[in-house]
């Protein structure tokens, strides 16, 4: 059984760790932030020093992290995967990073004979925590071969998309879609609790039909109860909307609804909502309207 490098402890990538340890799986983790890495230790882990130290002790090396700097660093740094990884060693990078620099960082890694994989997931923490992710990977199918079972520890689904980067183009298509329908669900819901209709009722006899979705069904019950603890924070629909913007002006594409709703998520992060659940978007229809969303 491969052993297991793991970059990155964050909302994610802790329990998708887990589920690896849970599998039978030799971990060795790393994070910058002592504590997530104590707990895994505690769980069965052992303790990298660094990103260098980690893949020196890896067969297969995952970095789940927040943006493409982060990935850099971790990989291309002085301590980083590069500097401590062998020739053959895979590095799945779970991040949802810019394609353009998975592309670089997989052409350095080529260098040394390591191979990379990009494998950004949808789902959110409670899908991380039961391991029923959706995995949309690029690169070579014989590298995604090899670590296919890995990632169906994690996840639910794991789909070779393409060469390196498509896995990110996968991924920045889905946050479009999603950060849109969450939009749209707030508009919608904003206007029947203007218009004094229950929004649970108007959510109980519209899911069954064409406007009912996964994004309605894990959003909504959180929105009727004011809960906007982070499962996907706002800063980071952000950083992927941005990624998105700059991937589609690169290749020509207008995302004319994606830059509206980016404007609207910046907005909510003016108003120190930032950490909040993209399902906060609501907040801002909510503050235009003057009303709740809210069980009855």
């Amino acid at each position: 059984m491969a052993r297991i490098g793991f970059i990155g402890l964050g909302i994610m990538g802790k329990p998708m760790a887990k589920r690896l340890l849970q599998a039978g799986y030799e971990v060795v983790c790393y994070d910058i932030d002592p504590e997530p890495v104590r707990e895994l230790v505690a769980a069965g882990a052992s303790e990298g020093r660094s990103s260098k130290d980690v893949a020196g002790r890896s067969d297969v090396v995952i970095t789940m992290l927040p943006n493409s700097p982060n990935v850099e660093q971790a990989v291309l740094g002085q301590d980083g995967v590069l500097a401590g990884a062998g020739a053959g060693t895979i590095l799945v990078d779970m991040s949802s990073i810019d394609p353009t620099i998975t592309k670089s960082i997989a052409a350095r890694l080529a260098e040394k004979g390591i191979v990379m994989l990009d494998a950004p997931v949808s789902g959110g923490e409670p899908r991380a925590v039961d391991g029923t992710l959706s995995i949309m990977v690029g690169g070579p199918q014989e590298a995604f071969d090899l670590v296919r079972d890995i990632l169906l520890t994690m996840g639910a689904s794991a789909v070779l998309v393409g060469e390196t980067g498509s896995g990110n183009v996968a991924k920045l298509a889905n946050q479009i879609m999603v950060g849109l329908n969450i939009a749209a669900m707030s508009e919608a819901m904003v206007l029947a609790a203007k218009s004094g209709v229950d929004p649970e009722r108007v959510y109980r006899a519209i899911r069954g039909g064409l406007a009912g979705s996964a994004v309605l069904d894990a959003k909504i019950p959180m929105i009727l109860q004011g809960d906007f603890k982070p499962g996907f924070r706002i800063e980071l629909h952000i950083k992927d909307l941005a990624n998105a913007l700059a991937a589609a002006h690169d290749v020509g594409a207008p995302l004319p609804l994606t830059s509206q709703v980016m404007e609207i998520m910046h907005a909510l992060k003016a108003q120190g909502k930032a950490r909040d659940d993209h399902g906060g978007i609501v907040q801002f229809y909510e503050g235009l309207a003057g009303v709740k969303v809210r069980k009855a």
